[in-house]
């Protein structure tokens, strides 16, 4: 008769090892792929939704339209959004010439991105400490709808993904519209209609080229600049948008 007096028990510890070891070399890593697989699928999902929504419904708020309201109240100042929505064709031509002279002159033709400005930008910035975007319409606009303002290089690859859909379910009409009415005119205006009436107290549809020309010249920096009180430089940058709105004629969207 076999007999287990004197044997010692044999340990679990060296399975146990093991499934912990397992765990970590195989279910760990298919558990974060998982994850990551559910998070790609449910951003894309969303911009897809947010991008078709707001082909038809207009976005009533950015982030940088909040971000400045709080700037604003910690500096003492009231809560400030002033912006009024115009369609498309209440916004004067020469409003819609102007911001085409300044920001984007082959905007009707690219698809989204200027690949000959953006490799300018980048020679300019390569012996400049002052950086210099190379941004299409396209681009400005899906930054200042979708995105939080910024340079990084993780946001302007998403502000490249959001241009694509746009430039894929909006039309170049749409995409106008919808730059004109949400770019930041000045401390707490936003969008043309605000800018017009703040600017020359008249509805944007009624702004001369004179007038589009001055409104467009501080796109670039709307906080520092005025339409109104401009600097020697921005007058010559007014006279050289004016010569290219002449240049582009009437814009056939």
């Amino acid at each position: 008769m076999k007999t287990t007096r004197g044997k010692k028990p044999v340990s679990n510890n060296k399975s146990a090892s093991g499934r912990s070891k397992g765990f970590f070399n195989g279910g760990l890593w298919r558990l974060i792929f998982r994850v990551v697989k559910l998070v790609f699928i449910v951003f894309v999902a969303g911009s897809l939704f947010f991008v078709i929504l707001f082909r038809v419904v207009n976005p009533p708020v950015t982030w940088l339209m909040i971000q400045r309201g709080f700037e604003r109240k910690a500096a003492g100042k009231d809560w400030k959004i002033d912006k009024q929505w115009k369609s498309f064709d209440e916004i004067a031509p020469s409003m819609k010439r102007a911001a085409v002279a300044a920001e984007d002159q082959s905007f009707l033709e690219n698809h989204g991105f200027d690949f000959h400005a953006i490799e300018k930008a980048i020679k300019k910035n390569a012996n400049s400490k002052k950086l210099i975007g190379g941004s299409t319409i396209s681009q400005q606009t899906a930054k200042n709808v979708f995105l939080w303002p910024g340079r990084s290089i993780i946001r302007k690859g998403f502000e490249a993904w959001f241009t694509l859909l746009m430039e894929v379910f909006w039309n170049k009409k749409r995409i106008m519209e919808v730059y004109l009415n949400v770019i930041e005119m000045g401390d707490g205006i936003y969008g043309v209609e605000a800018a017009s009436q703040a600017y020359f107290h008249k509805p944007a549809s009624q702004l001369s080229n004179h007038e589009a020309a001055a409104i467009a010249v501080i796109f670039p920096s709307p906080l520092k600049w005025s339409a109104t009180h401009p600097t020697r430089y921005l007058r010559h940058r007014q006279y050289l948008i004016m010569k290219n709105m002449r240049r582009l004629g009437p814009l056939e969207f």
